[in-house]
């Protein structure tokens, strides 16, 4: 008997600098309900998804940066989604920027929770691979200054029990990296969820940045399949503020396969009946890694390739 876990993507199209939260969660209720009305019991929104893409722009006053942090989750901007999914029995993920304060210290993350269909958080990830600079970088029509606005994330990549199955959280640049998925893998995680904004153009060079969308793909089908996982990709794309994003949200199977794509670079609901189980094919074949995976040899071939010289 397999577990059919019926799954939304909730695609955004643009935020505009001038939106409020309240604006960005009307929407997102929309698509909630959307989702919910074709079956689902979970949606999985994108990164940053309250509010325009702020690491474009160099903010000097401490006060405006602040404003695009949430202090607590849920807020009251955003218990009408906590709200709305315990009504309609949904869970949901959603990305945002956060801000804390520990021992003191005043932190900021970009952050993701985990929501079950009783509107209770479930799990909490804090991005790790975080791009771009930490400076402002000249002759950039736009910046990318994810590293002076958050810290690396200090939770790892846990994963949490819940929609019947073992779910992992990943944040857009995070999906690049094979450690991402191979330390849930190392879990048995079943889903991965991964909100983006990706902007064209972040890399200069026109050759790689005309690959962002097919990169943006190979990244994660190759992290389902390696790790036999299913993996939610969610965008904010489009226009915004001058700015064009990446879309193609997606739903890819454990078999590395996409089963749903989105079409659009607007507000875009896509849908797939998961098959909880069928990564489990992968893993007890292809990747059983009790069975095949080889740890123990690994720092024998660095050493004999010469790929790590010593000091």
């Amino acid at each position: 008997m397999t577990r059919k876990l019926i799954t939304a993507a909730a695609q955004m199209g643009p935020i505009a600098k001038s939106e409020t939260r309240a604006d960005a969660v009307v929407r997102l209720l929309e698509m909630m309900r959307e989702a919910k009305g074709r079956g689902c019991e979970l949606v999985v929104f994108t990164e940053l998804a309250l509010t325009t893409f702020f690491p474009r722009w160099v903010i000097e006053d401490e006060a405006e940066l602040d404003s695009y942090y949430e202090t607590e989750m849920p807020s009251a901007a955003t218990q009408p989604l906590f709200d709305e999914a315990k009504r309609l029995c949904i869970g949901f993920y959603l990305g945002f920027a956060e801000l804390v304060f520990e021992n003191g210290v005043k932190r900021r993350y970009n952050t993701s929770v985990l929501v079950n269909p009783s509107g209770q958080i479930i799990g909490k990830y804090r991005k790790v691979h975080l791009p771009g600079h930490a400076e402002p970088q000249p002759g950039r029509a736009f910046q990318h200054l994810e590293k002076r606005y958050f810290e690396p994330g200090d939770l790892g990549f846990p994963v949490f029990q819940g929609f019947g199955g073992t779910m992992g959280m990943a944040i857009c640049n995070d999906r690049r990296w094979p450690e991402t998925y191979r330390v849930m893998g190392l879990q048995g995680v079943e889903m991965i969820m991964l909100g983006y904004n990706t902007p064209f153009g972040h890399v200069g060079d026109q050759a790689m940045d005309s690959l962002t969308l097919f990169h943006n793909h190979l990244s994660m089908q190759a992290g389902a399949y390696q790790n036999a996982t299913w993996v939610v990709g969610t965008a904010k794309c489009g226009n915004e503020e001058g700015s064009p994003m990446g879309g193609q949200s997606v739903i890819i199977a454990p078999s590395g396969e996409i089963v749903a794509q989105a079409v659009t670079v607007e507000d875009e609901v896509i849908t797939a009946a998961c098959d909880m189980d069928m990564g489990k094919l992968y893993k007890d074949t292809i990747f059983d890694f009790a069975a095949h995976r080889r740890p123990e040899h690994y720092g024998l071939i660095v050493e004999r390739t010469g790929a790590i010289q010593p000091d």
